[in-house]
């Protein structure tokens, strides 16, 4: 029986810690689905077309692995529709923690069959967020410092768009 993960997030952008965590969850599972999350209430920095599109690029070598969007829905109801049994979350601090474990009793309370993993990413990824990336972005030499941060294909778009 193939086991089925949804990683979900705005990842914009994506991170080297959104990629670590692809990567593991592509080794744990069966099946991983990489799910944008679209909140109309959120304001994004990147188009989800955009951000679709580098999560694609980052999933290619990965066949059990594939990117979709949730929008207008919860996690746990989404989770149950693609027949996934496991959200994956990232733990980088005492705050995600606190935070991560809220929406683990919430999303069970939403869908009983769904279990959540928490992954912590190795020391040199722990700090890296989208708002510490883009935060970065802009003055002068941002590109030598962001490009440790940000997979291949996602910097080198930032670096065309933002010169």
């Amino acid at each position: 029986m193939q086991t089925t993960a949804v990683y979900a997030g705005s990842f914009d952008p994506p991170t080297r810690g959104h990629e670590w965590m692809i990567e593991r969850g592509a080794e744990l599972f069966g099946r991983i689905i990489v799910a944008v999350a679209r909140n109309p209430e959120k304001p994004y920095t990147y188009p989800l077309e955009q951000r679709v599109g580098w999560l694609s690029e980052l999933v290619k070598r990965f066949p059990n692995a594939e990117v979709a969007t949730i929008e207008n829905e919860f996690l746990a109801h989404y989770a149950a529709r693609v027949g996934a049994s496991y959200v994956i979350r990232g733990i980088r601090d005492e705050d995600d923690y606190r935070y991560e474990r809220a929406m683990r009793y919430v999303n069970g309370d939403l869908n009983g069959n769904l279990t959540t993993v928490f992954l912590m990413p190795p020391r040199e990824l722990c700090e890296v967020s989208s708002s510490f990336v883009k935060g970065m972005i802009g003055p002068e030499g941002w590109q030598e410092i962001v490009r440790r941060y940000l997979p291949g294909p996602v910097f080198r778009d930032l670096a065309v768009s933002h010169g």
